[in-house]
Parts: structure tokens; sequence; C-alpha cells
């Protein structure tokens, strides 16, 4: 089944300190605006699966690479590289609980209605572009109507939401933790409803068996009198494609993936129990800075209990909870083997203040 979109640019022109809360601007129906200078040039082909190639692109930057620290240019420069490309697979919203949301029936072709079949998944793109020698960094969550058959010529798109991380003022995004593999978690502000707010926590995993295989899981979360709830949650099952071409080419058939919504959500005793592993960190306290690093940390230790987790389709789950000091967490994880996995967290203070972000590989602890 293939499901293709099309939308409105969506616009957020506040200036936002970091993460701290009551917000001290109020929030427009978001919309993000792309202005960095930028050209590409791709050769007229299609991209099928290959070796990973950097994206082919110029930059008009006045960053002076040569006072760069060596950090800078190990971290970001290989995580623009791989962050970087056409994207291309499905996404599903799922309730706080864990259960599938139909797409609107509106969207939906007549044929599926006759025959009774319900719909969960978009079929997506998400190009995405991160300049190697700067921090800036451009994606594109673009959804596509659903389609009978596999038609990826017909695709229609129904929304695009365009998001910039850039590390001043103007940058729409709260606080953003990347590692070179890739990953990365960016804080979004969504809306401000009455008493309390709306944050959207991304956490991009990449699989490190497979540098071309990543999920993105979105906790949308409710902030009231400085307590955080799970509000919702959505998914992104993505394959890289190809280099960065803007969304202008559809992976369709070729997608080594197919919709997920609807399949079996992870066994309970596949992630119960005590893990470890070595956290890559990323600490926000007084950091004037909105972009940071995550670096290797010390190994930690979780303890993870059914009641407290929300099971996800494709070994992946997530959870809010409280920890020391009334600090509460927000984390997901994906399991890549029996007893492996990856998680992401992000802790905030009892006053909804983002304390830190964590990255980690995990294994079962004997």
């Amino acid at each position: 089944m293939a499901i293709f979109l099309n939308t409105t640019l969506l616009s957020l022109q506040s200036t936002y300190p970091l993460l701290s809360f009551p917000f001290q601007t109020k929030l427009n129906n978001f919309t993000f605006n792309f202005s960095t200078n930028l050209h590409y040039n791709y050769p007229a082909t299609t991209y099928f699966k290959r070796d990973r190639a950097a994206p082919i692109f110029t930059v008009s930057s006045n960053v002076d690479v040569s006072t760069s620290t060596t950090s800078f240019v190990t971290g970001w420069t290989e995580f623009a590289k791989n962050a970087s490309g056409e994207w291309d697979g499905f996404g599903a919203d799922f309730t706080k609980g864990g259960r599938p949301i139909e797409l609107p029936e509106s969207v939906v072709p007549e044929a599926y209605r006759e025959w009774e079949v319900k719909v969960f998944d978009w079929q997506t793109q998400c190009p995405t572009l991160a300049q190697p020698h700067e921090f800036s960094l451009m994606y594109k969550n673009i959804k596509l109507l659903p389609t009978v058959g596999c038609e990826a010529d017909a695709a229609t798109r129904y929304s695009i939401d365009e998001r910039n991380v850039t590390n001043n003022e103007q940058s729409p995004v709260l606080a953003f933790a990347y590692q070179s593999s890739g990953c990365y978690v960016a804080v979004w502000p969504v809306s401000e409803q009455g008493e309390h707010k709306l944050l959207e926590l991304e956490h991009c995993l990449i699989d490190p068996r497979d540098k071309e295989s990543r999920v993105r899981i979105i906790q949308v979360i409710r902030i009231e009198d400085s307590e955080l709830e799970l509000q919702n949650i959505k998914v992104f099952v993505e394959q890289w494609y190809g280099p960065f071409r803007n969304g202008d080419q559809l992976g369709g058939c070729t997608i080594r993936d197919s919709a997920f919504a609807a399949t079996e959500p992870l066994k309970p005793s596949q992630v119960n129990g005590v893990w470890q592993g070595l956290n890559a960190v990323a600490t926000f306290d007084n950091s004037q800075n909105i972009i940071l690093q995550l670096k290797d940390d010390n190994v930690r230790q979780t303890v993870r209990e059914e009641r407290s987790l929300v099971l996800l389709p494709k070994q992946l789950w997530c959870s809010l909870g409280k920890g020391e000091n009334e600090e509460t967490f927000c984390e997901v994880g994906w399991v890549l083997d029996e007893g492996r996995t990856i998680t992401s967290k992000c802790i905030f203070s009892s006053h909804a203040e983002l304390k830190e972000i964590t990255i980690a590989s995990e294994g079962v602890a004997s």
C-alpha cells in the first residue's frame, strides 16, 4: 500500500529562550522558516539501495573552519554526513496508551472504505540537510495522501512541516542534542493553550547495525503547573533512500519497509528488568547553547517495569515517569536484538526545565 501527502508550510516567528517555563513568548500556529543560503546539484537519476554518500552541495558560510574545535569537526561534520539525505518510510499517530489512530476519513480512498479496510499509516518523506561546517539543520516532514496500490508517480502531498535548527535566538527549536552517528533529540514548542503548554520531544535513533535505517519517536507532552503528562505519540519508521534532493523524488515501491501501525506491539518481557549501558550526555543546565553534542559520560543502570511502559510496534516503547528530586524523565527505546536496546531520554527538573538529554546503548544487566 502506498500513502501520499500535500501541505501548508507552518511558521514560528517568535524568539524563545532556552527551555524554561512558563514561556516568555506567545506561540503562533507553527510555521518554520528556512533561510540558509545553499545550492545543491545532483544527477537526475533514481536512487535505490547503495552505499551512503555525503550530500553534494556548496554553502555560503561565514564560519572559519580553521578555528573550529576538533569536537565540532569530528562531531557535527560526521553528524551532517549521516543525517543528511532522503529518508522515506511510514508514519503513524498513537494514543498515550499506544493505540494506533486511524487516518481522517476524508483522506482515505473510497475503495478502502468499501472494503472496510482501516488505514492507520501515512507514507512519508523526510528530506534532511545538515550543513557540515556550521550548526544548521533543515528537514521536512511530508505526508502523502493514501493511494490504492503502489503508485509512486501519483503521489500527492497532504502536508509539509518544515523544521529548522540553528544555534541562535531566532531558532524555533528549544534544545537540540546530537551524536556523530546521526542520532539526535530535539525539543520543539507546539502551542500554548490556556494554562498549559505543549512540547514535542523528537527522538531520532539510527540502527547502529544499519546506518540506512532509523526511527523517529515524538512524544507530545502537556505541561501544566510544572507537571508533565504524555498527550500522544507519533512514530516514523524510515529508510535512507539517497542523497538530499529536497523531496523531489519518492522512493515509492522501492521503500524497504511497510505500514506498521496495526502490527503487533513490543512484548513486555522484551524490555522488563534491569538494563545498563554507557550513556552519552548533553547537559542543558545553565547552558547558553541551544545545540550540544552528546558526549560519552558513564555507565548507568535503569529498572523498567511493564506498568510504566507504552508498548509500540516495530520493537519500540516509550515512558514518562518520576525520578530523584521530583525530576521527570521522558524516555523512548528501540529493542535491536534480544537483550540489546538503544534508548533516548529527556530529564526535566521539578520546575519543568530541561536538565539533560541522554542516548544510551544498553544490555540486560547481569
